[in-house]
């Protein structure tokens, strides 16, 4: 079942955009097949499917 609900849409894409933007600065700090990288890979993908499942 989906519900879309504004407020918690609009702070997930706000997370997403952080999570992205900590993506990028791990993967040239560290390295693209690091720990830290894959680990907040993961992270971005969490909250992208949960928005998925809010908005289907």
């Amino acid at each position: 079942m989906c519900v879309s609900n504004v407020d918690t849409n609009k702070q997930l894409l706000e997370s997403i955009g952080m999570k992205k933007e900590e993506l990028i600065k791990i993967a040239f700090l560290r390295g693209f097949t690091s720990w830290e990288t894959v680990q907040c890979s993961q992270e971005l993908d969490e909250l992208l499917n949960d928005y998925q499942r809010q908005v289907c």
